[in-house]
């Protein structure tokens, strides 16, 4: 579901409903005064009468208004305390007002900003883009119910949001970039939610090139056979034993002038189904196995951010996409394989398998493209959900300043890390014993950690490198604020922030 999202000074009078906010205690906000007259004096009315309506932040209010009235409906949003309204409470604002009005038959409100807000423009595009975010929907796969009653069918979706403000230059600006990065997100969201079914490998590779190729964005598909030529031992073994053959896609967006040519890296986990392999996982719950390509899709959605936004730097994102599934040719527990680096693996556990589809994407971003950073994104691990829930993303950082870029844009746009140790004894617990290194380690202890432990062996010496466990963060079960269940998108819009913050030349 997308929004129509638009400002202007003056309401248009044209949609369902207008919102006016409350602080708390029931303190209006000026454009109250101007609606309340228009409607002689039936929010006040409202407001002496009610004993649930406090002001309180998020609480909504839906009111129908008397016939002669410019609006069907009004919405008495409570925005808490005034003073600290920030643009993270601001987009938990708009998501909590579009799940307020779920279902209520509004096909569009006006929203009336408060212009006495320090920078009141920017409020505004907050609040769409919790509106945005939060009324995303994935219905591509229900069918229309010729059955529905006349009344069922006429009912309103919410489609159009229009925002009265006076700084709507500001506004259109600042929205016009923010746009950009949702689209991310959603497409993110879009590519988790999808069946394994319609996306398997070569059909996921070539969606990445039909959305991203537009953009400006140079798109290279390798398939088995070159996989093969290059070495790619561990990332071909996970995919042996399905019959859709895997893929690596590398995506190159050069934003930046040709002699600042060394890239930014992003590097996405993409199991497009995981069963686990011969080492089977459970029956239980193996449907949501369909997301373990989550740190893919965020990183498809940064690079289609980035590109939509005509960013000023150079970055490269690879994916690689395979399918673990059982078979005849399927690679075993005990099986040694060789990785692109040249460095032997043991398998002691087919279920730990986007370790390998990583060390071969990590060891070839570097090799082929020489980056600045390389930052991987993987839903690796149970333990990191163990650990930390759903609330925060697991991430391992070999470097202070790159920890730290990565901690103030996680502050700034809600979506939180926990670092997690980064210690020498968990690379060598990855050691083999036949081999240079084994995919699992000899405990079930520190799960999470000796994943990392693993891929930094890929990293070559000296090269800052961030590993964000995404496991409990690119899927949720629960609606939150700005999120609604399934995909969340995780990860696209962090490190957006990040790369504008940090890399971006001005």
């Amino acid at each position: 579901m997308t929004l129509d999202i638009s400002f202007s000074k003056a309401p248009l009078k044209k949609v369902d409903a207008a919102v006016i906010c409350f602080y708390k205690g029931k303190e209006p906000s000026p454009p109250v005064s101007s609606l309340n007259y228009e409607v002689k004096g039936f929010i006040d009315h409202v407001l002496e009468k009610s004993k649930s309506f406090t002001g309180g932040f998020g609480q909504a209010e839906l009111l129908m208004l008397p016939e002669d009235a410019p609006y069907s409906y009004v919405i008495l949003l409570g925005c808490g305390d005034k003073d600290e309204i920030d643009n993270i409470k601001a987009e938990k604002l708009g998501g909590k007002l579009v799940a307020a009005l779920d279902g209520k038959n509004i096909e569009g409100f006006e929203f009336f900003v408060d212009n006495d807000l320090i920078d009141a423009g920017e409020v505004a595009v907050h609040i769409a883009t919790g509106a945005v975010l939060r009324a995303y929907k994935f219905e591509q796969y229900k069918s229309k119910n010729e059955e529905k009653d006349e009344d069922e069918l006429k009912k309103k979706n919410l489609a159009k949001v229009h925002f009265v403000l006076f700084d709507t230059t500001r506004a259109k600006d600042l929205y016009a970039k923010e746009s950009c990065v949702i689209e991310g997100i959603c497409l993110a969201r879009d590519l988790v939610n999808e069946p394994p079914n319609a996306l398997y490998p070569d059909a996921y590779a070539k969606r990445i090139k039909t959305h991203l190729k537009p953009l400006g964005v140079e798109v290279e598909i390798l398939d088995e056979k070159k996989m093969k030529k290059l070495g790619m031992g561990a990332l071909l073994a996970v995919g042996q034993g399905s019959d859709n053959a895997p893929r690596m896609v590398i995506m190159r967006w050069r934003g930046d002038k040709p002699s600042n040519d060394a890239p930014l890296a992003f590097v996405g986990k993409g199991v497009t189904f995981d069963t686990g392999g011969i080492s089977l996982k459970p029956g239980a719950g193996m449907e949501e196995m369909k997301m373990d390509m989550g740190g893919s899709a965020s990183v498809v959605g940064l690079i289609s951010a980035l590109a939509a936004r005509k960013a000023k730097v150079n970055v490269v994102g690879i994916v690689g996409l395979v399918e673990n599934m059982p078979s005849a040719r399927a690679y075993r527990p005990a099986d040694i394989i060789t990785s692109y680096s040249g460095k032997t693996i043991e398998v002691l556990n087919t279920d730990a398998e986007g370790r390998l589809v990583l060390a071969d994407a990590l060891e070839y971003v570097q090799d082929v493209y020489k980056p600045n950073l390389v930052i991987d994104l993987a839903t690796l691990t149970g333990a990191i959900v163990v650990a930390l829930g759903h609330e925060y993303c697991g991430t391992f950082v070999s470097d202070e300043t790159l920890w730290g870029q990565l901690e103030h844009a996680g502050k700034d746009t809600g979506e939180a890390l926990w670092r997690m140790p980064l210690d020498k004894v968990w690379k060598e617990e990855m050691e083999g014993t036949i081999t240079d290194v084994q995919n699992m380690s000899k405990s079930r202890a520190a799960g999470s950690c000796t994943a990392a432990g693993f891929l930094w062996h890929f990293i070559e010496e000296g090269t800052a490198w961030a590993h964000m466990d995404i496991a409990g963060t690119a899927w949720i079960k629960k609606d939150k604020d700005i999120v609604p269940k399934y995909g969340t998108g995780f990860g696209v819009r962090i490190l957006e922030r990040f790369v504008a913050q940090n890399y971006e030349q001005s």
